[in-house]
């Protein structure tokens, strides 16, 4: 039984912990893609430096407040700067609507003319970032870094295994569970929410009843920004920030959009959960567990490993080609791509 126990807790440290806290900060983002294709209809490549940029306020912010000696304590800084660093990623993405995809708004492009905009404004946010900040690892996170230490876990339970939770771990759960909750109410229960998905479903139709179309540009770029912010912060407080990570996170970003079913929210979030457990699933080294679990004959001597580390993208893509094959309106039922 004890065995067991021990496999299991190397199960919640490398797994299901893991797969919890990444699967949350995939979802933001992926809310955020899913939110500018159901609404605007085009494929914001930009999205993931967008996230960067975000992160990078946050930074900043949090390096000032900490040469001023301001802290949260046990919590990390970074939360006190949070609102300059989505205040400063609203007024870049409205920029960058009001000075690019105005122009091929009021001409009607086709989608793919907006997506080919948004690689450009990718590149462009991509060189800002690493120009102000830098292209090396940035670490900002402070204040306690567990919540359960293994050590701990150890002593008080007397297992092998000890089970460890981080801070930022748990921050990203909370956070996003708050993120997600007034999403949902502003879209369903305010008047502008209910504006922004009637222009969705129809936009002619929603023009007809009075929906002013500048307005529902303008709210959706802001909460794309926010939950942009929101998902680079968490994930560098989780990890580190590097600018080329947040580029590389595109692409699970867009697959859990995919998987799920992109214009839809709810799908975004289931999306964002199958693709964290798959990439941490298949790249866990099974080893140590089996050792817990076979007798002493059948002990594996391999690492029992799926996929390496290095490889975890190929997962998303994989899944990303399967569902566009198989299901391309997703888990839930979103929009043809």
């Amino acid at each position: 039984m004890t065995d067991i126990l021990n496999a299991i807790i190397l199960l919640l440290n490398f797994i299901v912990v893991p797969g919890i806290s990444y699967g949350a900060q995939l979802a933001l983002g992926a809310l955020g893609i899913t939110l500018v294709f159901g609404i605007l209809r085009f494929a914001n490549f930009a999205h993931g430096d967008t996230m960067a940029f975000g992160t990078m306020a946050t930074i900043l912010m949090t390096w000032w407040l900490q040469s001023k000696g301001v802290t949260l304590g046990p919590l990390p800084t970074a939360l006190l700067a949070l609102p300059v660093g989505i205040i400063a990623t609203i007024i870049i993405v409205l920029l960058v609507d009001k000075s690019v995809y105005q122009y091929y708004r009021h001409h009607k492009s086709p989608p793919v003319t907006f997506m080919i905009a948004s690689i450009g404004v990718m590149f462009m946010m991509n060189g800002l970032v690493r120009f102000i900040i830098g292209p090396n690892d940035q670490r900002f996170a402070d204040g306690e870094r567990f919540i359960i230490r293994a050590r701990e876990f150890k002593t008080m339970t007397g297992l092998n295994e000890g089970l460890t939770i981080k801070v930022s771990q748990g921050l990203t759960v909370l956070v996003a569970v708050v993120a997600v909750l007034l999403l949902f109410w502003f879209l369903h229960k305010t008047r502008t929410g209910k504006a922004m998905r009637a222009y969705s479903d129809n936009e002619d139709l929603a023009l007809l009843s009075g929906v002013n179309p500048d307005r529902v540009v303008q709210i959706t770029w802001i909460i794309a920004a926010v939950l942009a912010t929101v998902a680079g912060t968490l994930y560098g407080l989780d990890k580190s920030f590097k600018p080329f990570t947040y580029f590389q996170l595109l692409l699970p970003i867009f697959a859990a959009a995919i998987v799920g079913g992109i214009g839809n929210p709810l799908g975004a979030i289931v999306g964002g959960f199958v693709i964290a457990f798959s990439e941490v699933t298949v790249t866990y080294a099974y080893k140590k567990v089996f050792t817990y679990l076979l007798p002493e004959s059948l002990e594996p001597d391999s690492l029992m490993q799926l996929l390496s580390t290095d490889y975890k993208f190929a997962v998303s893509f994989i899944i990303l080609v399967l569902v566009l094959l198989i299901r391309p309106t997703g888990i839930l039922k979103g929009k043809v791509i």
